[in-house]
């Protein structure tokens, strides 16, 4: 029986990830004619299309994303066994997940220290919400991801690396907020339906039956802090993204009750997957130093 060489996947692959034949060819460094080829020979030798041609455009069929979970995992193993035989290290792509404020406070100088340690290993870093990020997760369209609590942890796996403060932050010179009946029906700007930290402060709120006025929705924290610096409403973000945000001098940040404000991020991955540059990663976080950075 014939099997599917790496090279095909890979070819595959990039496809996939670029959307298309053209910016494929050129990232591979292969002509177009002969991308579309090898396509056309790995369909053949399915006996399924593994794309939908919609114009120029190329999206996944059912069958095509399917197989890209494989290719993943065999071109991440093909890596890792020519990296242990060569010299034993790590080696390949390390796709990973991570909140936009853990990648921007947190993760610097742990990715600086990952990559001095594993140069074979490229690491490639999606942000999103904790929601979004778990999808990803069991999708198998990342290897693991930074989120916070709480999540659902069904078939995964999980370990505290880090501990946030999260604090209540409201324009400068508004009433002091010590209750959720001081907030009123003040907005609320946040991240998406998705985020965790958001669904702390919606139970907090709505245990007193505080509702917002109205939510307003954004994509990053640079954005949620300067809203609530221009007088918008009010949000809830980690203490150390404040430190760091451009519009601290504006607001005032008011502490939470302690089952609101401490909050634990998570790196988590699917339930008995392993490979060498993820257990780098978690070497990356002692045990005795998780959850107290």
């Amino acid at each position: 029986m014939r099997t599917i060489d790496l090279t095909a996947l890979e070819i595959f692959k990039t496809v996939a990830e670029q959307g298309g034949i053209t910016k494929a060819a050129t990232r591979l460094h292969r002509v177009q004619s002969n991308v579309t080829t090898r396509v056309k020979q790995l369909e053949a030798r399915l006996g399924t299309p593994l794309f939908l041609r919609d114009k120029r455009r190329l999206t996944l069929s059912p069958e095509g994303k399917l197989l890209l979970t494989y290719a993943d995992r065999l071109l991440r193993l093909s890596s890792e066994a020519e990296a242990a035989l060569r010299n034993g290290g790590p080696a390949g792509t390390l796709r990973i997940g991570a909140l936009e404020s853990t990648a921007a406070t947190r993760l610097p100088p742990i990715l600086s220290r990952y990559h001095r340690a594993n140069p074979d290993v490229r690491i490639e870093l999606l942000t999103g919400t904790t929601g979004a990020l778990i999808a990803r997760v069991v999708s198998h369209e990342v290897e693991a991801a930074f989120v916070a609590e709480p999540f659902s942890a069904h078939d995964l796996e999980a370990e505290p690396v880090f501990s946030e403060e999260l604090v209540l932050i409201a324009p400068k010179g508004s009433p002091k907020v010590r209750t959720p009946n001081h907030i009123g029906h003040a907005t609320l700007i946040a991240f998406a339906t998705g985020c965790s930290y958001r669904r702390r402060l919606e139970a907090w709120l709505g245990g007193a039956r505080v509702v917002p006025e109205r939510v307003m929705e954004f994509g990053s924290y640079h954005a949620i802090v300067a809203c609530v610096a221009a007088g918008a409403g009010i949000a809830i973000v980690p203490r150390s993204v404040l430190r760091v945000s451009l519009g601290e001098p504006d607001v005032a940040a008011y502490p939470l009750p302690a089952a609101v404000a401490k909050a634990r991020t998570c790196l988590v991955w699917r339930r008995g997957h392993q490979s060498t540059a993820l257990a780098a990663m978690l070497a990356e976080f002692p045990r005795t130093t998780r959850t107290g950075a």
